[in-house]
């Protein structure tokens, strides 16, 4: 008898496809967990071991140091001096082991034991998790200064109540990002380059990009065309932000920003609350990116009320302490602020 030609539909191959892949990431991450609890418990033991009940070790760098000198020859680098000070390290900041997350890998512990400003360190462990960041993710979000960022923006008790999901943002400054860090596009080098240029760049590294803006952003249009009687215009990028329930209209500038810029921005945002946005959606948020901008010029042109921000970019990782300047004038502008409501009063 002649065997009958099975038809295998393609459904079906994809369904089997998923659970091999989803058993073979499942298993991945119950090993990389399993690297995690050995290196805490290892730097458990270290730390028991040298401290004996002491804060401070009288031999602990002479143990580390033997210790290594007989287990890396057997089992590798990976528990050489410096992996074996981590360990300790590691049991140190993270001294309960009902406290280590399974999402996170050792690769990304390590990251975060690096950090010894504890908010700091907790807002990026939860990121991670939240937002499912992978080992490279979280560390571009450390070396971009993320934490620092959002802190020009607002106060570490609103920023850490976010992280902790003990609320949700509900103002723009609370998300959008000042200045932003374009570094994956890899056009520091160029003398010059065109919007278009940097719109196309921002496409072709999209996922970077909604990385950069936070969590929650989703893509909608790009060069989005809208009719205003006989006048068309092409608005360069459009996203949706979940959390706000609103569109985000972003126009992009490679030369410093002028009033004319914030006021079609503007027009672009009243658009799209008129003819876009729903009846139960917040309004619709403009923000102007540009290389450099006046701070004045955005204020005086902008009403109080505006939805209209401009956010510089950068196209290299920002310095520590051009930040940290760029921080200290941002709580001194806002103290004078406070001072002169105070004194009106």
């Amino acid at each position: 008898m002649k065997e009958k030609q099975l038809i295998i539909s393609n459904s079906f191959i994809s369904d089997i496809k998923i659970i091999i892949g989803t058993a073979r990431t499942e298993a991945i991450k119950s090993v990389e967990f399993y690297r995690v609890q050995m290196y805490w418990k290892l730097g458990e033991r270290i730390f028991n071991e040298e401290q004996k009940g002491k804060e401070r070790a009288d031999y602990g760098s002479f143990l580390i140091k033997k210790l290594a000198n007989e287990i890396e020859p057997e089992f590798g680098s990976g528990f050489s001096k410096r992996q074996l000070e981590r360990s300790r390290q590691f049991y140190r900041i993270f001294s309960i082991a009902s406290a280590l997350r399974s999402q996170l890998n050792w690769f990304q512990y390590r990251q975060l034991i690096s950090i010894s400003d504890k908010d700091k360190r907790e807002y990026y462990e939860l990121e991670t998790v939240k937002n499912c960041w992978n080992g490279r993710e979280l560390e571009r979000q450390i070396n971009s200064q993320l934490f620092e960022r959002l802190l020009l923006s607002n106060d570490k008790e609103s920023v850490m109540a976010v992280a902790r999901a003990e609320k949700i943002p509900v103002v723009p400054t609370e998300i959008i990002k000042d200045p932003m860090c374009l570094e994956f596009l890899g056009l520091e080098g160029k003398p010059h380059y065109y919007e278009k240029e940097l719109e196309s760049s921002l496409i072709e590294h999209i996922q970077d990009f909604l990385l950069e803006l936070g969590n929650g952003f989703s893509f909608v249009a790009r060069q989005k065309r809208i009719l205003i009687e006989d006048d068309e215009f092409f608005v360069d990028l459009v996203f949706y932000i979940r959390l706000l329930r609103c569109f985000v209209v972003i126009e992009l500038k490679t030369e410093k920003l002028t009033h004319q810029d914030l006021g079609q921005l503007q027009m672009y945002v009243n658009y799209y609350d008129r003819y876009e946005k729903l009846s139960d959606e917040k309004p619709t948020i403009g923000i102007l990116l540009c290389p450099t901008k006046n701070s004045t010029i955005v204020k005086l042109t902008l009403p109080e009320n505006s939805n209209v921000y401009a956010s510089e970019y950068q196209l290299y990782l920002p310095k520590k302490e051009l930040l940290k300047n760029k921080l200290d004038e941002w709580v001194s502008e806002f103290e004078k602020a406070v001072q002169n409501k105070t004194e009106k009063r």
